[in-house]
């Protein structure tokens, strides 16, 4: 994806811009909150989204669609992040739809796909065990059983879990707890018996949950795909991850450049000692040192889109540097901001706050900095 926006790519993001700043600003999230909604999100502007065929953009024409790239997902998701606009659109629209897409029969994208796209669907992907990411570690397990498989075991920090009307479980249908082979994924309703769905309240009230699965019995039409290809889900669920990391990086984007735009209209206007703050040569130093990690950070998210689109062999490597360097800078400048806003910022009437629990939060959700440093190394050969 080239620096400059295309014609449509500029369309999408004036699209996307006003929505967040006319129908979602953070004034919404913050009444969000304080409604305690139990949904986590507005379905009726949920719905809207879905008017403007976002719950569909990546899923292809055939299937009532946009048929969009990723880059056009991303613009989305970084004007939301902007606002912290809360919506399904990384779960359902972004790892559900692409992990069906991907790895589904023809008969599950037909029943599945245009369900998502009108936005009557939501569907997310249950795959972390533990506390923290860790993506090859998988030992939830599918045991065949008489023509059917039984489920058992419990997924982590689950998107969207708890309003989630199909959940895509990986399970291990053969193989050891951090081997690549024998992954499979399941089509699991989440009114299904056995199935116990745990909603997590977290800090920056994003959704996520523990699903907890006890002898869940699926029949052999509930595998993600067909029923020969059962233990053959590696690839396709690192890609789908990797997609993700890329998305979340440009939700986590937006919010540091508003972090930054919100700062830098407070330096011109509070005053000190009657002199603005702004002129104070320690803050422009820091604010400048601001500026220039954002704009790296925007620059790693487009190597990472156009690597996905021109489906490189770096991508692996580069969704981590992205992702990577989103946990950083949106860390550095939610605390900067905060520092620089004083005693203001630590109150419940500014939005400072809010995004600093949003960047605590999105740092550790698909993968922390650690993860991800380590897997770049890795792939790297070290």
């Amino acid at each position: 994806m080239a620096l400059v926006l295309d014609e449509q790519q500029l369309l999408i993001e004036g699209s996307a811009r006003d929505f967040a700043r006319d129908k979602s600003p953070v004034t919404a999230f913050r009444n969000l909150r304080d409604a305690d909604v139990s949904d986590g999100f507005d379905r009726m502007l949920w719905q809207q989204m879905v008017e403007l065929g976002w719950s569909g953009v990546l899923i292809p024409e055939t299937y009532d669609g946009l048929g969009l790239d990723m880059s056009a997902v991303a613009i989305i998701a970084r004007e939301l992040g902007r606002t912290l606009t809360a919506s399904p659109l990384l779960s359902t629209a972004v790892m559900g739809a692409m992990l069906i897409d991907t790895l589904g029969s023809q008969a599950q994208k037909q029943q599945l796909l245009p369900s998502i796209a009108a936005g009557r669907h939501l569907s997310t992907f249950a795959h972390d065990e533990g506390s923290r990411h860790n993506p090859d570690r998988v030992e939830l397990t599918a045991n065949s059983s008489d023509g059917s498989y039984l489920l058992n075991g419990e997924k982590q920090f689950v998107i969207d879990g708890h309003v989630a009307d199909t959940l895509l479980v990986s399970a291990r249908t053969s193989g050891y707890r951090d081997d690549g082979e024998g992954l499979t994924v399941f089509v699991v309703s989440p009114d299904s018996a056995g199935v116990e769905v745990e909603r997590l309240t977290m800090v920056d009230h994003r959704n996520l949950a523990r699903i907890r699965l006890h002898d869940v019995r699926l029949a052999s039409t509930d595998v993600l795909g067909e029923e020969q290809e059962i233990g053959r889900a590696y690839e396709a669920i690192h890609r789908v991850l990797d997609g993700a990391r890329i998305v979340l990086a440009a939700e986590m984007l937006g919010g540091a450049e508003r972090l930054f735009e919100t700062t830098l209209e407070y330096l011109k206007v509070r005053e000190q000692f009657g002199v603005l703050i702004g002129s104070f040569q320690a803050l422009k130093h820091r604010m400048a040192k601001m500026f220039a990690e954002v704009e790296m950070f925007e620059s790693v998210v487009m190597g990472a889109l156009e690597a996905w689109q021109e489906r490189s062999e770096d991508l692996p490597s580069l969704s981590s540097l992205a992702k990577a360097r989103a946990n950083d800078v949106f860390n550095d400048v939610s605390s900067e901001a905060l520092q620089m806003h004083g005693g203001i910022g630590m109150t419940d009437d500014a939005d400072i706050g809010f995004y600093l629990k949003r960047s605590r939060v999105t740092a550790q959700l698909l993968g922390d900095s650690v993860f991800h440093r380590d897997r770049y190394a890795r792939l790297a050969g070290f």
